[in-house]
This record gives C-alpha cells, structure tokens and sequence, in this order.
C-alpha cells in the first residue's frame, strides 16, 4: 500500500480539476491525464491535458507545464509553485519538471496503480520504464495518491480503452 503526506482541501480541489482536465481529454479522444500549475499563492497559472492522439507521444500536461513555467516564471517562482495532476508523471515529466526548477508535485493516482490498470485492462507497457518520481527527481517534493480520486481516474482509463 502506498503511503504519502496527507493532502489538504486545496490539494485536493486542484486535483479535482486535474481529474476534469483528464475526462475532457478522454471526450477528445485523447488518455486521460491533466495537469495544472499553481504558484504559491494558490493562483492557476497554467492548466492542460494530454495530446497525444496525434502522434507526439511527448505532448504530457506536465512536459507542458514544465515548458510554460520555463517561459513564463522566475526560477523563485517556479520553485515555490505546485503541480497538481491526475497522474504521478512519468520518468521524462519528472525530468523535465526537475530540470526546470518546479516546487512540488501532487497527484491523485500513482505508477503502480497505472501498471496495475494497465494489467487489468490488457495493455502492453510502453516504452519508459514506469519509474516513481522519486527515482527520477529525489530532490522533488511529491504527494499522491489521493484514495478519494483514484477510482475516478481508473474509470477514465477503462473508459479510454473501451473506446
């Protein structure tokens, strides 16, 4: 069983988003992962959802986000904002998360749990090794996953490939 930080209300009302960033991606035909970026005042500053569909397996909310704050915030910025997403990132998101100074990281479901679905569902592994956070960027603060949401996002996933 996976432990993590207790989440507080605001976490979870912008995991909450996360998860609507993820079903508006699955209506778009798309998987379903979202993503927001929150400064440290609690502002949405940047929100997307995944874009794959079209062939660019690295069009990940959280590849996204690293690439606007990059653009758009301070490196003091960036490192005391928040990234609130539907799914724990994979191995190329938290690098890229890391590489561009980003705060903490909050998610409501895991790796495992994502291995898990897609076994339950008969998906073959991608090609990245499905490597927790930690293992990738061990200097990043991370929370997730939260139990209130996870049947949520399984749900999306079952539904994506049902489709």
């Amino acid at each position: 069983m996976e432990t993590s930080p207790a989440l507080t209300a605001d976490d979870r009302r912008h995991l909450r988003r996360c998860v609507d960033l993820a079903a508006e991606a699955v209506d778009a035909g798309d998987e379903p992962f979202g993503s927001v970026l929150v400064d440290a005042e609690g502002a949405e500053r940047f929100a997307d959802r995944n874009r794959v569909k079209d062939g660019d397996r690295t069009r990940h909310p959280e590849f996204e986000i690293a690439r606007w704050a990059a653009a758009h915030m301070t490196l003091e910025e960036r490192a005391a904002a928040t990234v609130f997403t539907s799914g724990e990132h994979c191995p190329m998101c938290a690098a890229a998360h890391a590489w561009v100074g980003l705060g903490r990281i909050v998610y409501a479901s895991s790796t495992v749990q994502l291995r898990a679905w897609h076994d339950e569902l008969g998906l073959a592994p991608g090609p990245v090794a499905p490597l927790p956070i930690p293992q990738v960027a061990p200097g990043v603060d991370v929370a997730g996953p939260d139990p209130d949401l996870a049947g949520e996002i399984r749900a999306l996933h079952a539904r994506a490939v049902r489709r």
